[in-house]
């Protein structure tokens, strides 16, 4: 990962803890595409994510390396009264948390674009693993269209083809952006919805 110390930068406020879930999963319970299942929310964060569709009657599981954020969405799920599994972990390595194929969907609300690049194909690996036949899987993740340096490294629509195109069928890629109090920005995003494909492992050679 690009940055590494996440648990600094839960020591304060970081520009993407906005106390709310993004507008893009929110739309995306009410449009139907995320229903009612076990979901994995991969960065949780402090959970705003992970508690929308807890509330949205899903089973959700939250993991994240900062050990600050998970303590942080723990105290937030027990004072709204809201059921949520989190867990300090590391979403580079769920084949040691979670069975194959333990959920119906995943999603990852800022994860991405903090991997780098040998580190990519392996969040779609893992990511593909823990999901079931036909799983949904759910992306955002900072856009080539937001203009300046600030914040993380921006991902073009081509490097999220290339990362995911070989396990999963990319139903759509669309601009979309994220809720940040710095500086009052609402950064360019894409979303990607992406359905877990079957992967054919080729005969060994002789």
């Amino acid at each position: 990962m690009i940055f590494r110390n996440w648990d600094v930068a839960y020591r304060s406020v970081p520009p993407w803890d906005v106390g709310e879930p993004q507008p893009a999963f929110v739309r995306l319970v009410e449009d139907g595409e995320l229903r009612p299942g076990r979901v994995l929310d991969a960065g949780c964060g402090t959970g705003e994510n992970a508690l929308l569709l807890a509330r949205s009657g899903c089973e959700v599981t939250g993991i994240d390396l900062a050990e600050d954020a998970i303590a942080q969405a723990g105290e937030k799920a027990a004072e709204r009264g809201v059921s949520v599994t989190f867990i300090v972990g590391n979403a580079l390595e769920l084949d040691r948390l979670f069975g194959e194929g333990t959920f119906d969907a995943a999603i990852d609300s800022g994860l991405f674009h903090v991997m780098a690049d040998e580190e990519r194909p392996v969040l779609a690996r893992q990511v593909h693993r823990v999901l079931k036949p036909g799983g949904s899987y759910f992306m955002m993740c900072f856009s080539d269209r937001e203009p300046g340096k600030w914040g993380p490294r921006r991902v073009s629509v081509p490097e999220i083809e290339r990362t995911f195109a070989p396990l999963f069928r990319i139903n759509y890629i669309r601009d979309a952006y994220f809720l940040s109090w710095a500086e009052d920005r609402k950064p360019k995003a894409y979303l990607m919805s992406a359905t877990k494909m079957s992967v054919t492992r080729s005969a060994p050679k002789t």
